[in-house]
């Protein structure tokens, strides 16, 4: 009888313990699905994929490219809504041009480069300008035009100002899928100045409720 009770607490503690390890185990699944910094993003929502001094681009990143007609290349899904946005804009007698679009792991490291030598030449020690020069360029990996989502808008000035293209994309980017990326008020958060030209692509859904909200890709991902 003895023996018996032992043997029943026996099991009745593995079955406890056993329960415990696979709801803890599930629970560490759910989290590591919201973890945007893993190999593998690219199984997450291509659209919100984040990309900051904290999250680098994933490595099997894959991506095709359509090219504008000024050179500059973008996520190929991004561009049916890119060009509407375009199309609209100017059918209210704005005229917004991508500055910049897709950069090459390569193209953001001269970049960085080519910051570093400019404050060296001003006097900088090289420890000095390197850090200087993140203050201004997204270190190589971390910059979402690598993802090819992400676009400089400016104005065709011939046509238009940017102070009048940037307040056209204020109020209209969002139906469109893209956000200002970098808002006033938002530096704490997202690490970056307020740049009124730089959009990113999240989608339709996402994007009305950071508009709506007026909170950053940050926020919205947390």
């Amino acid at each position: 009888m003895k023996r018996k009770m032992i043997l029943l607490f026996f099991f009745v503690s593995v079955m406890i313990t056993g329960t415990f390890v696979i709801n803890k185990c599930r629970a560490e699944k759910k989290i590591s699905v919201s973890v945007w910094d893993t190999e593998d993003d690219t199984q997450n929502d291509w659209r919100l994929i984040l990309v900051n001094d904290s999250h680098a681009v994933p490595k099997n990143y894959q991506l095709e490219l359509t090219q504008l007609s000024n050179g500059i290349c973008v996520d190929s899904r991004i561009y049916p809504d890119l060009q509407q946005m375009f199309d609209d804009a100017r059918s209210e007698g704005i005229y917004p041009i991508v500055g910049e679009g897709y950069r090459t792991h390569e193209e953001q490291q001269n970049i960085m480069q080519n910051k570093i030598d400019s404050f060296i030449s001003e006097g900088y020690s090289e420890k000095e300008a390197k850090k200087l020069a993140q203050d201004w360029v997204a270190e190589p990996g971390k910059s979402e035009h690598e993802l090819g989502l992400a676009l400089d808008i400016n104005a065709d000035t011939s046509l238009s100002s940017d102070e009048e293209v940037y307040s056209w994309l204020a109020e209209n980017a969002y139906k469109y899928g893209f956000i200002l990326r970098y808002p006033q008020n938002g530096e704490h958060i997202t690490g970056i100045d307020y740049e009124p030209w730089h959009y990113r692509y999240v989608g339709t859904e996402a994007a009305l409720e950071i508009y709506t909200k007026q909170i950053t890709l940050e926020e919205y991902l947390c």
